[in-house]
């Protein structure tokens, strides 16, 4: 089961979160479109609330192994809670899923409720606003 395998890889993550300032651990983890895992976890500084959340650095790391699509991502918080990712996040899961990817998240521990991209970021800014901008000045 795919959720298992997240959770685990998620869990691991959340493990060594560095939240000293919130103590709110968030781990992730994304099944790639080659099949393979990658995890991330909130860090965050003392100028906060500047850092990085889990979702993010899960990205860089499947970006760094060449994982090019986000086909899952599992997010833990809270045990128990669910943990929707934040408003940036939601767009760099945009940018790097696709119509099918799916995102858990925990509701009870080991249970979670799925969403799409589109349920989590309706109207989701893309590329293509980019370049309705240098068209319309070109016209």
């Amino acid at each position: 089961m795919i959720e298992k395998d997240l959770f685990k890889a998620a869990k691991k993550a959340h493990k060594k979160a560095y939240a000293p300032y919130s103590n709110f651990h968030v781990g992730a983890a994304i099944l790639d479109d080659k099949g393979q895992i990658h995890i991330g976890c909130n860090v965050e500084n003392a100028a906060y609330p500047v850092g990085c959340c889990a979702e993010q650095s899960a990205v860089s790391q499947m970006i760094v192994n060449g994982g090019k699509v986000i086909k899952n991502i599992l997010i833990i918080g809270q045990k128990g809670q669910p943990c929707p990712p934040c408003g940036a996040c939601r767009q760099i899961i945009f940018e790097h899923g696709d119509q099918t990817t799916q995102i858990y998240l925990e509701t009870t521990q080991g249970n979670f409720s799925c969403r799409s991209l589109k349920d989590l970021l309706p109207e989701a800014f893309d590329h293509s606003f980019l370049n309705k901008g240098l068209t319309d000045k070109n016209s």
